[in-house]
Parts: structure tokens; C-alpha cells; sequence
């Protein structure tokens, strides 16, 4: 299984030549960040979330060959790179984040247009989806009509910091909010959706709730839960995420929401890039 620190970035440049030296860098990294070679073939890009996923030879001291997602911080860099390239990077892993510098593409991939992603729009009803959640009862979104939901994906074994574990930690924010705001808390019902439903069973969902919920009291207002593979993919297609097996791991995009009291979509969040404050204050609208 990974180490618990991975997140990455990804760069590139044109054909056989480095891109150092052009445009905005990398973050700067401290005395205890680590360096990885990284070798392997891009396979999706993403490049309003800044995204790109790759598949990856060993990195030798770190996490055997796997297809992963890392984060571009050079948008220049977007310019030189399509699925089907051969890339090679220095992968930056530094106090819970991670990042790619020194990119090089050592052979272009075919032409064409990056993933696309399908997502709902503000205004559109959310299916009736069914669920079973922590407690092993089942759960639709219909329960939450009247309320104002808030949605992500995750699964327990993630093992990047910036994306399943920021997620919950987001949430765990905007929960402690809710619990000094009772009349907002009133209101909002969160729920934590697993794209890992052959090992997230409701009580390895229960054990990792009270992790990041504070408590088996908040489970009330912070639902986890889970389903058979079909009634998850569901819930995921309809909100955009994107997400297949990969050895022991799960790879996937990120999507949190807003459902509306009447059911309908009020906002998504592509990405990690939003801050709990930014999620409360459209709560509050």
C-alpha cells in the first residue's frame, strides 16, 4: 500500500526540451521535501482544475508503477501536453502536498482534445439515488429533501493528502462551523459518498466518520455512505467524478456539490482548490 503523503503536480514541455526557467514556478520547497524521478504516459488532462493523470512507472523508494492523478501548477506547461505523451518529471513531495518539476516530454502523443467531462448544471434535479450509509440503513437522497445538501466523494484508504483526506478535513471545518451557526446547521445535511464500496463497508465507513466528524453525535448531521458498485457509479456520473481501480487504490477526480432543499443542483466544485469558507458562505445564501 502507498505511503500516506502523494499528491502531485504535473508539467510538461515540448518535444525532448525542458521547460525550466518559463513562467510561474512550482511552490518553493522546505528542507524536508523528498524528490522522485517520475517516468510514464499522460492519460487525461484536466486542465481547468489544473489536473492531469498519468501513468507511471516505478518510482523507485516511493510507490510502484500505477496510474495516479497529480496537479499542474504551470498553466504554460498545459500547452505542450495531450493524453498519449511521454513525460518525465522531478515529483516534489513536501509537508503533505506534492508537485512535478524539471518536466520534459520525451515523446508528443496524438492529437486531440483533453477529457471531457460531464457534470450537472446549477438548476438541475438530482435523481432519487439510493444509498446505505454508516450505520448500514438505507439512505436516499429524497430523506434530505427540505435540507440543503452537501456532497463529496472520498474512500478510507486514499493516500493522498490533497485529495480524499483534504476533502474530509474541508468538511470537518464546515461541520465545527455548523456547530457554532445552530440555525445554518439546522438546515444543511453533509453526506461523504465512498468510491471504494468493495472494501468501504459501513463499519470501516463508521470508524473513519468518527475520525474526521468528531463523534458518533455528528454522524447525524455527516453522513458516509456507500452502495453496490452500480448505485455508486450512479450518484458519480451524474455529479462528473471520474474514477477506476488501480491495484490496491482507487483513482479518481474530485466533485463536492450543493443540492438544494428542492433538489436541485446549486452548485459543484471541480477539484480541491475550494476553501470551507467559500463553501459555508454559498450554504448561506
Amino acid at each position: 500500500m502507498m505511503r500516506s503523503t502523494l499528491a502531485a503536480v504535473f508539467c510538461a514541455a515540448l518535444l525532448a526540451v525542458s521547460f525550466s526557467g518559463c513562467g510561474s514556478g512550482p511552490p518553493q520547497a522546505s528542507s524536508e521535501a523528498k524528490r522522485y524521478e517520475v517516468k510514464g504516459k499522460v492519460v487525461s488532462v484536466d486542465r481547468p482544475n489544473k489536473k492531469v493523470t498519468i501513468d507511471h512507472q516505478d518510482i523507485p523508494g516511493y510507490m510502484e508503477a500505477m496510474t495516479m492523478p497529480f496537479t499542474l501548477i504551470d498553466d504554460w506547461a498545459f500547452d505542450a501536453i495531450v493524453p498519449g505523451a511521454d513525460i518525465q518529471a522531478t515529483l516534489i513531495v513536501d509537508t503533505g502536498r506534492s508537485w512535478l518539476e524539471n518536466p520534459v516530454v520525451v515523446s508528443p502523443g496524438p492529437a486531440g482534445g483533453n477529457e471531457v467531462v460531464v457534470e450537472p448544471k446549477p438548476g438541475d434535479e438530482a435523481p432519487d439515488f439510493t444509498l446505505t450509509n454508516q450505520d448500514g440503513n438505507k439512505v436516499s437522497f429524497h430523506n434530505w429533501r427540505g435540507r440543503k445538501l452537501l456532497l463529496t466523494f472520498i474512500y478510507t484508504r486514499c493516500p493522498l493528502p490533497d485529495y480524499c483526506p483534504l476533502m474530509s478535513s474541508n468538511f470537518a471545518e464546515i461541520n465545527r462551523a455548523l456547530q457554532q451557526n445552530p440555525e445554518l446547521s439546522e438546515k444543511v445535511q453533509m453526506l461523504s459518498i465512498s468510491v471504494d464500496p468493495e472494501h468501504d463497508t459501513p463499519k470501516v465507513l463508521r470508524e473513519y466518520a468518527v475520525k474526521y466528524a468528531g463523534g458518533a453525535s455528528a454522524l447525524k448531521r455527516w453522513e458516509y455512505a456507500t452502495g453496490t458498485p452500480d448505485e455508486v457509479k450512479a450518484v458519480a456520473q451524474f455529479f462528473g467524478l471520474s474514477y477506476w481501480p488501480e491495484k490496491d487504490q482507487i483513482i479518481h477526480s474530485l466533485r463536492t456539490a450543493i443540492v438544494g432543499p428542492d433538489g436541485r443542483v446549486v452548485a459543484v466544485y471541480r477539484g480541491n482548490e475550494w476553501k470551507p469558507a467559500e463553501v459555508l458562505a454559498d450554504l448561506q445564501k
